[in-house]
């Protein structure tokens, strides 16, 4: 005797979400086939896909590269610049701890001549430093981000940031060296502090990189000359540290731009390390050749 329940058709079950299968999900990707949950979906072309597939689409894609050899799919996030936006923050907060600590931050991390000679690493962390006045900040700071924008894009994060270190280090070593006779000269024992060798690096890079664009330098000469000019009309404004940043940024980003494509990568990795060689060298001697070591 056979069982009417039996006879009766069965309920298909609901489809569930791979990824969430506590979530009932009738849209499915239109690439595998899969029920997609609505945190899971993707918009496409035709329909929606889900984010498996989504992931497995970019990572088989090639990878497109700016004239500079930057990942232009990396460069930035949602947009925005990392490179610039950290170091922008790291200077916001070294200056807020120069306010609390009443010049404690400062007197640790400043650089002058003297103090190089004992704690090269102030060579670099006197970037990362500025006056109590908020104008010097804000101005610096102010002209990173226009030149960052820019530059960290095309460069690509790697090389941007080397960019701006070298420019840093580049500002103080030419402090060293045009400081003058140690026994005379007050530059030997005078702080700097400030990211204007970095910003000068960036805007001796922007000649370079435009140059290889194919596109007018007069409003970066422009930029640069009234720029360069204020150091050395307004007091308390080390020059030699905007000449310093400015020479090593140009002559780091030529060495980007200018590249073979074949070696872009090789070269990405040779300037940091060529230029820090060149950069120590250039200070031991200047130091070497005064009796300091």
């Amino acid at each position: 005797m056979n069982d009417p329940a039996a006879d009766e058709p069965t309920e298909a079950a609901a489809p569930v979400c791979p990824r969430h299968p506590d979530r009932v999900a009738y849209v499915r990707c239109q690439r595998c086939g899969r029920p997609a949950c609505p945190e899971c979906q993707r918009p496409a072309a035709v329909g929606v896909q889900c984010v498996d597939c989504v992931r497995e689409s970019k990572r088989a894609a090639p990878r497109v590269r700016t004239v500079f050899g930057g990942s232009a799919d990396s460069a930035t996030v949602n947009g925005r610049p990392v490179v610039t936006l950290t170091i922008i923050g790291i200077c916001a907060v070294s200056w807020l701890l120069q306010l609390v600590t009443s010049g404690a931050w400062t007197e640790a991390l400043w650089f002058w001549p003297w103090g190089g000679l004992i704690e090269p690493w102030r060579f670099l962390t006197a970037s990362f430093l500025h006056s109590t006045s908020p104008l010097h900040i804000l101005f610096n700071m102010y002209a990173l981000w226009i030149t960052g924008q820019f530059l960290e894009p095309l460069l690509g994060r790697l090389r941007f940031g080397v960019l701006c270190l070298l420019s840093a280090v580049g500002g103080s070593v030419a402090v060293l060296l045009l400081a003058g006779d140690p026994l005379t000269s007050a530059a030997w024992v005078t702080p700097v502090v400030g990211a204007s060798g970095m910003v000068f690096g960036l805007f001796g890079a922007m000649l370079p990189v435009m140059r290889r664009l194919g596109r007018s330098m007069g409003q970066v000469l422009v930029l640069l000359a009234i720029n360069g000019a204020i150091g050395f009309f307004v007091p308390n404004i080390s020059w030699q540290a905007h000449l310093g940043g400015l020479v090593t940024g140009a002559l780091v980003a030529a060495a980007y731009a200018y590249a073979p494509k074949e070696r872009r990568a090789a070269v990405a990795w040779v300037v940091p390390v060529v230029g820090i060689a060149l950069l120590t060298g250039l200070a031991v001697l200047r130091y070497s050749s005064l009796g300091m070591l």
